[in-house]
């Protein structure tokens, strides 16, 4: 299993002198299972991934799993080059929508006058809509399961528990992480992780203006990580006024706490 960051910020992106090191896109990462590619959610890190997909042309089949639909989470579909090209099959599934609207529908509404000046019947790829309810379990491959559970975030997110070989990738983001209790879903998410990559937005002086915006510390990820075993702690979805030089203390106290987490950078690669 390969995990890469194509984006690691929230809420928008924030491209510039003072966020290279760290990265400016948007919430997107790919998981490789193999001759599996797993794509988490679709921020503006999906262009760049898309583009790169492309000049591989052994792959024809990508699957995309939103975590929810806050636009710096899908604002990159109408990007994505293989939907563009024929002969590719683009999956992308999301929960937590149903029954009042469909990923299908937020597709065709981000895509829409006068949001976007072209409609989805553009694209060429075979496209498929898959909704589910959270806690659902998912088997896009024969060999490929994904456990699902909400999350604490304003329209509802969803948890990911990726199995593969033996090896465990967990994505827990966008969540507030349930604040003043031992929540049973996250830690079912994250029970003996190889990889936990967990909502850091915020440190702890800041949460305190922010308490029901559905973001986390990475203080709290590290409490998550100790109770549930997990091997190897990321953390996530970065906030946009915190430049590389924040990062960069932010990351090293949590380093102090939890010796080996990892801040996540775009472009960053980690074999599992």
């Amino acid at each position: 299993m390969r995990v890469r960051f194509w984006g690691v910020r929230g809420s928008i992106a924030c491209p510039g002198s003072s966020t290279i090191r760290y990265g400016g896109n948007t919430p997107c990462i790919e998981v490789r299972c193999g001759e599996h590619v797993l794509v988490f959610d679709a921020g503006t890190g999906l262009r760049p991934l898309g583009l790169e997909l492309i000049k591989d042309k052994s792959i024809r089949h990508v699957d995309i799993f939103i975590t929810h639909c806050h636009l710096d989470h899908v604002v990159g579909l109408p990007f994505f080059a293989p939907l563009f090209r024929k002969g590719y099959r683009v999956r992308v599934w999301a929960g937590n929508l149903l029954p009042a609207n469909s990923i299908e529908r937020v597709m065709r509404g981000l895509m829409s006058s006068p949001l976007f000046p072209i409609q989805i019947e553009i694209f060429k790829a075979a496209i498929e809509f898959h909704d589910f309810r959270s806690g659902d379990v998912l088997r896009p491959h024969e060999n490929v399961v994904l456990r699902t559970a909400p999350l604490d975030h304003p329209d509802a997110s969803n948890g990911y528990r990726l199995e593969y070989g033996g090896r465990t990738f967990a994505l827990v983001s966008d969540t507030e992480g349930f604040p003043g209790k031992c929540d049973n879903d996250l830690l079912s998410l994250a029970d003996h992780a190889d990889l936990a990559v967990y909502d850091a937005t915020y440190t702890e002086d800041e949460i305190g203006s922010r308490i029901g915006w559905g973001h986390s510390t990475w203080l709290r990820g590290i409490r998550l990580a100790e109770k549930a075993n997990v091997k190897h702690l990321c953390l996530f979805h970065h906030d946009p006024s915190h430049d590389d030089d924040f990062m960069d203390k932010l990351a090293a106290e949590a380093d102090d706490v939890r010796a080996g987490t990892v801040t996540a950078r775009e472009g960053q690669i980690i074999d599992l």
